[in-house]
């Protein structure tokens, strides 16, 4: 894991790249890769990569980055890590090409120079890279199925920039720092900056599942080489097939014990020892176990608490514990504080990358692990979407069922907005997102901006200057981007709402603020749910119905099952008490702007937490 940077001045006409720039762009990610630091430039000074190294994969000197093939033709600069590079190295070396190192880096290299840009499709992992292709004369960047690692680029005609960091692009000095209509009002609607949006209108993120060649003429368009959305349609095929639709109970529970060992055993590959975030869920607790059933010895585990929760429901401590008893861990618990939160403010700030609501438990749990020692951690993210685990996988389908025709009868969308914004006139206060029910719940992307939105689209105008809420809203659509996640839309509701929360809520918030927030403390977070070969196998199981109470099967997969008492508790989520911070701590309060704005939405004292937190954080990030 790692930071990655690069500048390619491409236009006959620009100036040769600086080396200055280079290296503030790369050491503004100094968290990423505190292990070693390296640049490369070109002969004609016309390209140049930046690498900061996190060491987990080879841990010599051969392992550095950037790193050339033999005869200097392909330079890669590499965030990530390869699951199955040691199967793609052996069918290289039987095809005659030599490695220096034993790390998934020189992989990558060579796998390109044998197949091009095609060698995506044969990667399981997580990863971003840049590849400058000397034969060519062509950069070409790549980034994982899900999106787990990030990669944002600026072009300004002339030069193209990338980095693992919106904030280390800008750290170089040469973009501009106007704020993105689509990338601010998207974050009032989601409560994170929907891809490929940012908040800076320089900067777009490589959108996940995508590649990108940039050449003497200048930057293509992105294109996709893998699709959740498809995964999901061919999913549903798949799960009509006579071979699939046959497998039940317990062979549709072995199929998928066996393709969760797969996985947990693929995100084991490493030259250090790898821990485990634990909470008191299915998901965090199923991997412990299957980590130990594929072998792995000595697990240390984490989990966090907060004072504020000491003997209520949100309090997994205990749970925690008895799961890491059970599957022999070496298990430290670590108690966050109100003073600890307070402190780390500004640090929390300065390291979050885009502005997001979420993110705080990553952080404290992520710096427990650096305290431990500890450089990689497996995580449970990415569970939920792949089997169905949250609320709105019933919430959504019901309202689009009930709301679909309704929706439909002109004028019944504003009208229904100007009755409660009239009650509200009369102090009668109504849930916020009541008004939003004809206009949006009648459609899959509208009920889903409905159930996971912060603010819903009229709401935003007392928070940004009307002319970026204007553009913002027209950029990113009806539903704030939501429809583009159903392009190709899966026929099942099911596999809609799991196309929707993987592809907006985990790629844009859980596995972003994953990021940052564990790439702060310098930590490697690896997630075994979030895979693409997982999902192919998966997936028809679950959407034919062989794999009935997917979360069930779940607990149920290890050699020794989870306990009843984690398997049947009340989901609560993972939770924080940022609400009871808010009321307490100081430095929390609402921006001026904001606490001006006429709007009794925004000011009145019942303003959900989330969305206090959101104007906080806005504010911070200079929106």
């Amino acid at each position: 894991m790692c930071g990655i940077n690069g500048i390619f001045a491409y236009h006959y006409a620009a100036n040769q790249i600086d080396l200055e720039e280079l290296v503030r762009t790369r050491d503004h990610m100094a968290a990423r890769g505190p292990d070693g630091k390296g640049e490369w430039i070109s002969n004609d000074r016309r390209v140049g990569f930046g690498h900061r190294r996190l060491s987990i994969i080879d841990l010599s000197d051969a392992g550095r980055q950037p790193m050339s093939n033999a005869d200097g033709s392909l330079v890669v600069t590499f965030n990530g890590e390869i699951y199955n590079y040691q199967e793609l190295r052996r069918g290289l070396e039987a095809k005659g090409y030599q490695f220096r190192s034993n790390s998934d880096t020189e992989v990558l290299l060579h796998l390109y120079g044998a197949k091009g840009e095609a060698m995506v499709h044969d990667l399981r992992g997580m990863f971003a890279f840049a590849i400058w292709d000397a034969r060519s004369g062509d950069l070409f960047l790549a980034r994982d199925p899900y999106g787990i690692k990030p990669l944002y680029y600026a072009d300004d005609g002339w030069t193209f920039r990338f980095a693992s960091q919106v904030k280390a692009l800008m750290a170089g000095g040469m973009i501009s720092g106007d704020v993105d209509p689509a990338g601010a009002v998207g974050f009032y609607l989601w409560g994170s900056v929907p891809e490929p949006y940012t908040t800076k209108l320089a900067i777009r993120a490589l959108p996940a599942g995508s590649m990108m060649r940039v050449g003497r003429i200048g930057a293509r368009q992105p294109k996709r080489y893998h699709s959740i959305a498809q995964a999901f349609c061919k999913a549903e095929v798949a799960s009509q097939a006579s071979d699939v639709g046959r497998s039940r109970g317990e062979e549709a529970r072995e199929l998928f014990r066996e393709a969760m060992l797969s996985s947990v055993r693929h995100h084991l590959v490493a030259d250090v020892p790898v821990g485990v975030f634990l909470s008191a869920g299915i998901d965090s607790g199923a991997l412990v176990g299957l980590m130990r059933d594929v072998g792995h010895r000595d697990t240390r585990s984490v989990s966090i608490t907060f004072e504020e929760f000491r003997g209520s429901e949100h309090d997994e401590g205990a749970l925690a514990a008895e799961v890491a008893r059970l599957y022999g861990t070496r298990h430290t618990e670590y108690v966050v504080t109100r003073g600890e939160f307070e402190n780390d403010l500004h640090s929390i700030l300065k390291a979050m990358d885009q502005p997001s609501i979420d993110g705080l438990n990553t952080w404290f749990v992520s710096k427990a692990a650096a305290a431990l020692g500890l450089k990689v951690a497996i995580s449970g993210v990415g569970g939920d979407e792949l089997l169905g685990g949250y609320p709105s996988f019933a919430d959504v389908p019901r309202w689009v069922r009930r709301l679909a025709l309704p929706s439909r009868v002109p004028g019944s969308g504003p009208a229904l907005r100007h009755g409660v914004a009239l009650l509200e006139r009369l102090g009668l206060r109504t849930h916020p997102k009541l008004a939003g029910l004809l206009e949006l719940g009648g459609s899959y992307p509208g009920a889903y901006l409905l159930r996971r939105g912060l603010y819903l689209p009229w709401e935003i105008d007392p928070l940004l200057a009307p002319d970026i809420v204007r553009e913002g809203l027209r950029r990113l659509g009806a539903f704030g981007g939501a429809e583009l996640a159903l392009e190709p839309s899966p026929s099942k509701p099911f596999g809609k709402v799991a196309t929707l929360e993987a592809q907006v809520y985990m790629r844009n918030q859980l596995l972003r603020d994953t990021d940052w927030a564990s790439m702060a403390h310098s930590v490697e977070v690896r997630t075994p749910y979030v895979d693409a070969t997982l999902l192919a196998a998966v997936a028809p199981l679950v959407l034919s119905g062989a794999l009935a109470g997917g979360k069930a099967a779940l607990g149920a997969a290890p050699r020794t099952p989870l306990p009843a008492a984690i398997t049947r508790r009340r989901k609560t989520g993972l939770s924080t008490p940022i609400a009871d911070w808010q009321k307490r701590s100081t430095g929390l309060g609402l921006p001026p702007r904001v606490r001006s704005a006429p709007s009794a939405g925004i000011n009145h004292p019942g303003l959900p937490w989330a969305r206090r937190w959101a104007l906080h954080v806005a504010h911070s990030q200079g929106m």
